[in-house]
């Protein structure tokens, strides 16, 4: 039978869904079309999101863009919080935490950047149930790259084969099993649930 004694919890759209539109629809409140304009010149330039989330774009590079995007029409302070208000809470999800806590060390690693983190999640109290936090921003790099699994592994002290991990995106999933670690493609809770439960995860309390 599979021994595992580490779970890893992605973020985004597994614990605290996101939505977009959410800035689309207040950029463009704020000025007709600004939301359109600055979505598409985010889409085009997707690389440069996605330097930020490796901390190789510092932050106040990161915002000079942004505002110029935006044609300064808002401050910094109001695009950190328009950018970053975009979670909600699954709260079904986090009450596995707990739970899986008493039998697993349970870890969190995301792709994120320090603007969602410090505007957009970091006052979640269901935070505090991870033995330990891993970010790409503060790791240097991004699923599905080898070097976030393993600064997991380096942490927890465990053989690959022990770490499950639970992601929305397929290729971080993908990753995460080239590393030898088992993983699940998150979909729903109930489907979560049936997967867990397959791999005779412990899961007390919960029914």
């Amino acid at each position: 039978m599979q021994k595992y004694s580490v779970i890893v919890f992605d973020l985004g759209n597994v614990l605290i869904p996101f939505d977009y539109s959410r800035v689309i629809d207040k950029l463009n409140s704020i000025n007709d079309g600004l939301g359109n304009k600055f979505s598409k010149l985010y889409m085009e330039n997707y690389e440069y999101h996605r330097n930020f989330e490796k901390g190789l774009i510092n932050k106040t590079d990161f915002l000079n863009t942004m505002l110029n995007w935006l044609e300064h029409k808002i401050s910094v302070e109001e695009f950190c919080k328009i950018y970053s208000d975009i979670f909600t809470l699954n709260e079904k999800v986090i009450s596995l935490i707990p739970s899986l806590k008493k039998n697993y060390k349970v870890f969190l690693l995301s792709n994120t950047n320090e603007i969602h983190e410090q505007y957009g999640y970091s006052h979640y109290d269901f935070l505090r149930y991870f033995d330990k936090i891993f970010l790409s921003h503060k790791i240097g790099a991004v699923k599905p790259e080898e070097k976030v699994y393993r600064v997991v592994e380096s942490h927890s002290q465990k053989p690959s084969s022990e770490h499950l991990f639970i992601d929305d995106v397929i290729e971080y999933v993908e990753g995460a099993k080239k590393c030898g670690w088992d993983g699940i493609q998150f979909k729903s809770y109930e489907q979560l649930l049936t997967e867990l439960k397959f791999r005779n995860i412990i899961l007390d309390g919960i029914v």
